[in-house]
């Protein structure tokens, strides 16, 4: 996941983090992250169905043609 990260670099990516936001401040911006992450999944899952519904509709379409 991290590619070629080694404990020692995520080690001083997570201590920087915390210098600049705070640990107060890290929880809410977990939490706004996972907010993000969850409307995206939704979206995604939304216009994943309209494709199919619209695929649907197109095949649909072509067996009253033939």
């Amino acid at each position: 996941m991290f590619g070629n990260l080694g404990a020692g670099e995520i080690v001083l990516i997570v201590l920087a983090i915390i210098i600049l936001f705070g640990a107060k401040k890290i929880p809410e911006l977990a939490q706004g992250i996972g907010k993000g992450m969850k409307e995206f999944k939704k979206a995604l899952r939304d216009v994943e169905e309209d494709i199919k519904i619209s695929d649907k509709d197109d095949s649909s379409e072509k067996d009253k043609k033939s």
